[in-house]
């Protein structure tokens, strides 16, 4: 799981996030974020439980009340509706899969494509996807309430695909998954990135497996960047290999 070539990769910033704020109710959770994602990179957003890392992927999706700029390809998209954000191509696939579990996994994956007009290519895309996860294509009329915690995660980001999104984002792939099934999650996230230069926020507490396959990397803690630059050099910060590392 080599990590993108950011030298070649150093393009425009398709999202960027300036200044941004987020409350619940009273409760502030994002406290002045600024972090971008360059077209074709995969950037990891690491912290700890209730750093702001999935109010962040929020603030992104206009499913959380925000203060600041988030913009999209240069234009504005801050408080955007989720449905007018994902048709702008913005695919989100939430912490704890959100597959819906009393359809087939084709119906899963038909319905990720739900937002577009061209239908004479979603059959193509489904061999497109299915390329990526082959069991789909085998078990295409399975009810996904019978599948595995991994393959309902890998059903999530397959559906998302199939938006053709140009920013994806990912909140905890890896959550309550077993490790073996994790590096293999990280490993097809990585090789689409490759195949398709599709442009990853992955929020991640497995911070050893994030930098792998990043590019750029965050540290978020309680609602506030504290670190950023290139994962290699965050995989050798020292205090992040001791708080997210184990070493």
């Amino acid at each position: 799981m080599a990590p993108p070539d950011s030298a070649s990769r150093n393009g425009h910033a398709l999202l960027e996030l300036r200044d941004v704020h987020a409350s619940y109710g009273p409760i502030r959770a994002l406290h002045g974020i600024s972090l971008a994602v360059p077209a074709g990179s995969v950037v990891a957003l690491l912290g700890a439980n209730g750093a702001g890392k999935t109010t962040t992927l929020r603030a992104v999706s206009g499913m959380v009340k925000t203060q600041g700029s988030v913009q999209f390809e240069g234009h504005e998209i801050t408080n955007g509706r989720p449905e007018d954000v994902a048709r702008l191509g913005i695919a989100h696939v939430p912490s704890g899969r959100g597959t819906m579990t009393q359809l087939t996994v084709w119906e899963n994956l038909q319905m990720g494509a739900y937002v577009r007009r061209d239908r004479g290519a979603i059959r193509r895309d489904f061999d497109r996807v299915t390329g990526y996860f082959p069991w789909m294509r085998e078990r295409r009329h399975q009810v996904a309430v019978t599948l595995s915690g991994g393959e309902q995660q890998m059903l999530a980001i397959g559906r998302a695909l199939m938006m053709r999104p140009r920013l994806l984002l990912l909140d905890e792939p890896s959550l309550g998954l077993a490790p073996l099934i994790v590096r293999q999650i990280f490993e097809i996230i990585a090789t689409i990135n490759r195949e398709e230069q599709l442009s990853t926020l992955v929020v991640e507490q497995n911070a050893n497996l994030a930098l792998k396959i990043a590019a750029r990397a965050y540290v978020l803690e309680v609602g506030r960047i504290v670190l950023e630059g290139s994962a290699s050099e965050l995989s050798r910060h020292e205090s992040v290999r001791k708080s997210y590392l184990g070493i």
